[in-house]
């Protein structure tokens, strides 16, 4: 661990708002650089909220469209590493600062730097063995363990969006491209016209199908990834009964097709589990999730498992998460529409950086798009995104699918060699963490400005 990054801290007191309304309208906006015709922003999960904080800084008028009745808390932890902890900050220090006072860390001290510990799933979580496995751990000098619930994040997200500029319950049914704008329809019989549409509706969502479906009809669909999960949030004081010393820091038990993650949230009150599960079949149900018995969520670990672990699914919903991920996206733009997110790359979450992807996404448009002087330029705009951001985060979703190998004891280099394993953790997120954003700013800017002064 021999790297080092820069740490800001800030101060700011919590804006007093009840439950999960938008923040009251702001009383004074400054004038957007585009037009008084905003773009549409399709979605208000971690993406969208935060490309929508970012285009409020940048003077980027939007409208945010989302499916649901209000905001969603639905959700479990989400982890944030250091590339996306300095995207958020360089998108607004106030979100940095609120962060900080929903994240939680590990426990022990000492232990700010680690990642996660290692450990066999297997019955003694490998101390049976001879030498006994010591937990071995993983991360760097430039990373910081945070994680929180994800509706505490998304809480702080909303803190900051003006309630006039999101429009809820507006499920969009189709998207048509013009010249100079694009047209929206809903399911409740609305048609919207923008300048262009971000879509920020996730995995599933319909915008996908608007960017790739015409040249890329077999890309527009996300791809079972072979396994899918458990949750399960437990109490702090019950996991710390169950797994001992174990409960109180970030932790990943691997096995043979299984694999065990936990850590704490929600300021160490609560332990998030999250079950694995490695299938060699195809997911066959037309839903993602699959409902099953409890006994059946447990015979999923009943070999080669300890009994510890398993108690830990009392606390879960015997719901089957399937994981699906897009391996191969060839544009994330078309004309006047573009992705960000997970509707651009979904991705396993064995690296925890699909939120972090989905917050540099923000970062680098909303940058993007407040340079743009003229909606012609809108385009421009999204190549120039498109070129920065793609190869990055499609890289990100590869990779995770080779860390879920290594967490199964399938990736041909590590296979059951924990020593192995612990070495290619130790390096595997480097690139992800360290990586230059204020040069990607600043590449971003440079190759807009020469595009749009070629094009007039």
């Amino acid at each position: 661990m021999v790297f080092s990054c820069i740490k800001n801290f800030f101060a700011l007191i919590f804006p007093k708002r009840a439950g999960h309304e938008p923040a009251p309208a702001a009383e004074a906006r400054p004038q957007p650089v585009l037009d008084s015709t905003p773009i549409a922003i399709i979605g208000a999960g971690i993406g969208g909220l935060a490309f929508a904080i970012g285009c409020i800084k940048n003077n980027v008028s939007f409208t945010l469209y989302e499916s649901a009745k209000e905001y969603s808390t639905i959700g479990a932890g989400v982890g944030l590493g250091p590339n996306a902890l300095r995207a958020m900050d360089m998108i607004d220090p106030a979100l940095r600062a609120m962060y900080n006072k929903i994240s939680s860390g590990n426990l022990t001290p000492g232990k700010e730097h680690v990642m996660m510990e290692v450990l066999y799933a297997e019955d003694g979580f490998g101390e049976k063995r001879n030498p006994p496995w010591v937990p071995a751990p993983f991360g760097a000098d430039c990373y910081e363990r945070t994680s929180a619930h994800r509706r505490d994040l998304l809480n702080i997200l909303t803190t900051t969006i003006p309630r006039d500029m999101v429009r809820f319950r507006k499920r969009v049914t189709d998207i048509s491209q013009l010249s100079d704008k694009v047209v929206i329809s809903f399911d409740d019989g609305e048609v919207a016209e923008h300048l262009a549409v971000v879509g920020a509706d996730g995995v599933k969502g319909p915008t996908r199908q608007f960017v790739l479906g015409d040249k890329y009809p077999d890309k527009v669909r996300a791809k079972f990834s072979g396994k899918y999960v458990y949750r399960s949030i437990i109490p702090m004081e019950d996991a710390l009964q169950i797994l001992g010393h174990h409960a109180g820091d970030s932790k990943s038990f691997i096995g043979h097709d299984v694999n065990f993650i936990t850590f704490p949230i929600s300021r160490g009150t609560q332990c998030n589990v999250v079950a694995f599960k490695h299938v060699h079949t195809p997911w066959i149900h037309d839903q993602w999730t699959k409902r099953v018995t409890k006994e059946e969520m447990v015979a999923d670990y009943a070999n080669g498992v300890d009994k510890r672990l398993v108690k830990l699914l009392d606390w879960a919903d015997p719901l089957q998460w399937s994981l699906h991920h897009h391996m191969d996206t060839p544009t994330y733009y078309n004309g006047l529409i573009c992705l960000l997110g997970d509707s651009a790359h979904a991705t396993t979450p064995h690296q925890a950086s699909g939120a972090g992807q989905c917050i540099e996404d923000a970062l680098i448009l909303s940058a993007l798009l407040g340079k743009v002087k003229r909606p012609k330029h809108l385009p421009l705009a999204f190549h120039v995104y498109d070129s920065i951001r793609r190869p990055r985060a499609q890289k990100v979703v590869r990779t995770s699918q080779e860390a879920g190998q290594v967490y199964s004891f399938t990736h041909p280099e590590t296979g059951e060699d924990m020593a192995k394993i612990a070495e290619n953790l130790n390096q595997r997120f480097l690139w992800i963490w360290e990586h230059d954003l204020e040069g990607d700013i600043k590449k971003a800017t440079e190759e807009l400005q020469k595009l749009m002064s070629e094009g007039g």
